[in-house]
């Protein structure tokens, strides 16, 4: 079909005036690969040494041609303003376009491109590298007002959008100062297909993330955020991205909104209690929140006179109560609690410890529950969230040396606090490779209909009314089990040990 025909396109991160070095690189894999539709670049084009400028007059005056349709992104610097006659797009030499300001690109073959140049303006007037929050708004406006808009398939920036690693896999810079608030705004409402950027010297490329609420909107699109390098960085990080894409127009819907394994959350949509990343002024400052460390005395005595750790017995003050909830009454897991039975306690993290279960299901049962007091997964902070993961990967791992795999399961059912049970189960006990497995066989054997959450889903997002949830993780090494290893009572449902398999049985 002419209509589903691919555009094919390479991306490129900071040239900083490396003409040469980048159209030689680009005819060497047009070489060995057919010919390339379009180069986009995106970060400082221009460079500002001699050298630089005397390359640049060499395509400024035909003595040199770009080997491809080149589209460039504005000035990034005060330095490389001087290259720019306009704030409007237009062609700089043959094959070379400044695509302008801010706008929507749209190639003939349908393939709409979004960008905007320079740098968020951290004062008004704005300088003439920089863009405004106006600029944004006159960007997004256009598109979005039509129900018809799904999204863009290409959004170029030259800086990141601030959060982006958020769910996903973590890049080599600052978090702590990478990127733009406003940036990471215009590409959740933009929804792109690619989201390409630079200046940070480095390359990052984010696991794709969903573009719609699980089980509350129709499937969507996802997204890809990829950083490149600087054009012949010593470091030989990657600089060029070539792929092909068949523009969303003439894309078929379903193909569109296929999810791959991997798809993580909206990174630009946390839930209120975990974005610390706010919207502010340019001139604000954040503090950083002091980390707490918790400390308590796993002897039968309280206070004293030892110097070894001491436990906290007042629940109400103090630093141990960690961003919790105030318990309605005494609490046997609040590590601050006097009910505790410190004599199970493995492990003490900053947020998070280990404890063996109390009549547990094998020999080697634990829990990994929160210092602070929580009820469920879907209620802790994003740090006590990553310790928590830190204590599953450590727990498998051990598991793994032994011979053992592992369930993990969280029974929420009249709980205070949030106990997420680990069960190992030795290898020869495992008659499936996936818990998944035998969990939809005894649903459909009970006439029970069970709704499967995708993968990398955030609880948090997740707002059915539902009698029962199910949720397991499949990671490098899944929580797979026998059908025939744990009893435990959920609302209406039962687990039921028995010699073949794992029995539901209806209350």
């Amino acid at each position: 079909d002419m209509e589903e025909q691919p555009v094919r396109v390479l991306a490129c991160g900071d040239v900083e005036g490396r003409l040469n070095a980048l159209f030689n690189r680009v005819q060497t894999i047009q070489k060995k690969t057919g010919q390339f539709d379009l180069l986009l670049c995106v970060g400082e084009f221009f460079g500002t040494t001699p050298e630089a400028e005397v390359e640049w007059q060499q395509y400024k005056t035909g003595v040199k041609k770009a080997p491809i349709h080149t589209y460039i992104l504005g000035a990034a610097s005060q330095e490389t303003v001087k290259n720019f006659p306009s704030a409007d797009g237009c062609e700089l030499a043959e094959n070379i376009t400044y695509l302008g300001r801010r706008g929507v690109f749209t190639g003939a073959s349908g393939l709409q491109i979004a960008y905007v140049s320079g740098k968020e303006a951290l004062h008004e007037p704005a300088p003439a590298h920089c863009f405004t929050s106006k600029d944004l708004s006159a960007l997004v406006a256009p598109l979005t007002s039509t129900s018809k808009f799904r999204g863009v398939d290409i959004l170029l920036t030259s800086q990141w959008p601030r959060g982006v690693w958020h769910y996903g896999n973590n890049p080599e810079v600052d978090t702590k100062s990478c990127g733009s608030s406003s940036v990471a705004n215009l590409a959740d409402k933009l929804k792109p297909r690619y989201h390409f950027a630079a200046l940070e010297g480095v390359h990052y490329e984010r696991v794709p993330y969903r573009n719609h609420v699980v089980l509350q909107e129709n499937a969507q699109h996802v997204s890809r955020f990829i950083a490149l390098a600087s054009v012949n960085n010593p470091a030989k990080k990657k600089y060029l991205y070539a792929f092909n894409i068949i523009p969303m127009k003439t894309m078929d819907p379903s193909e569109l909104v296929k999810q791959p394994q991997d798809v993580t959350e909206n990174p630009y949509r946390r839930a209120t209690k975990d974005k610390t990343d706010t919207l502010k002024s340019s001139f604000s400052t954040e503090e950083e929140e002091p980390s707490h460390q918790f400390f308590f005395d796993l002897s039968k005595k309280q206070g004293g006179g030892h110097r070894g750790p001491l436990i906290c017995s007042q629940p109400t003050k103090g630093p141990w109560v960690l961003k919790g909830l105030k318990p309605s009454g005494p609490c046997w897991f609040c590590l601050a609690s006097p009910q505790v039975e410190k004599h199970l306690v493995i492990s003490i993290g900053t947020h998070c410890y280990l404890a063996l279960a109390k009549g547990g299901l094998t020999p080697h049962h634990v829990l990994i529950l929160p210092i602070g007091h929580y009820q469920s997964v879907v209620e802790l902070s994003s740090e006590v969230v990553e310790e928590m993961e830190k204590y599953k990967s450590a727990l498998i791992s051990f598991y793994k040396s032994k011979g053992e795999r592992c369930v993990l399961f969280e029974r929420n059912y009249r709980s205070q606090h949030l106990q997420l049970q680990v069960v190992p189960v030795p290898l020869d006990r495992c008659t499936t490779e996936d818990i998944k497995e035998a969990f939809m066989v005894q649903a459909q054997e009970q006439q029970m209909e069970l709704m499967e959450i995708p993968e990398h889903t955030d609880l948090k997002q997740v707002h059915v009314r539902i009698h029962i949830l199910i949720y397991w993780t499949r990671g490098r090494n899944s929580s797979t089990a026998s059908r025939n290893i744990f009893r435990c009572s959920l609302e209406g449902l039962y687990l039921k040990q028995t010699n073949k398999s794992l029995q539901m049985f209806r209350n």
